[in-house]
């Protein structure tokens, strides 16, 4: 397995299809997540030996005072194996995070006990999430 942090096209198109393959980022088109990689500070890809996408995440920061982990993804027939603790890690010790005061990420419940392991918490004193869509 080898890291990238360029996508190549072929990389993009496989990261679209992971994409659909997970229940909150289906119908993602191509043209949106080609957009997305190349609109975040910090991708990371883990590929197989025939070069193929099993692993993502991708992380908005300003290098200082937050980063913001998006999208930590591994293929099903990968899950299991330490691929998703390999992304952590990389990022909470990537070069230029390396300054980070806190980083943060959105997860479904089920994920909590996962990232709780790495120091994150639900105890954010009292900061609740807001939205608002853009239609």
């Amino acid at each position: 397995m080898t890291i990238i942090y360029t996508f190549s096209e072929h990389h993009i198109k496989q990261l679209c299809l992971l994409y659909n393959e997970m229940g909150w980022g289906q119908n993602r088109s191509l043209e949106d997540v080609s957009n997305c990689v190349h609109g975040s500070q910090v991708c990371i890809g883990i590929v197989d030996k025939d070069n193929n996408l099993i692993g993502f995440t991708r992380i908005i920061s300003d290098y200082i005072y937050k980063a913001f982990i998006f999208d930590v993804m591994v293929r099903a027939e990968h899950r299991g194996k330490g691929l998703g603790q390999k992304l952590i890690n990389i990022v909470k010790n990537h070069e230029k995070l390396k300054k980070v005061k806190h980083f943060e990420l959105y997860c479904l419940p089920e994920m909590e006990v996962f990232y709780s392991s790495f120091g994150f918490s639900t105890d954010v004193d009292g900061i609740k999430l807001m939205r608002c869509t853009n239609a």
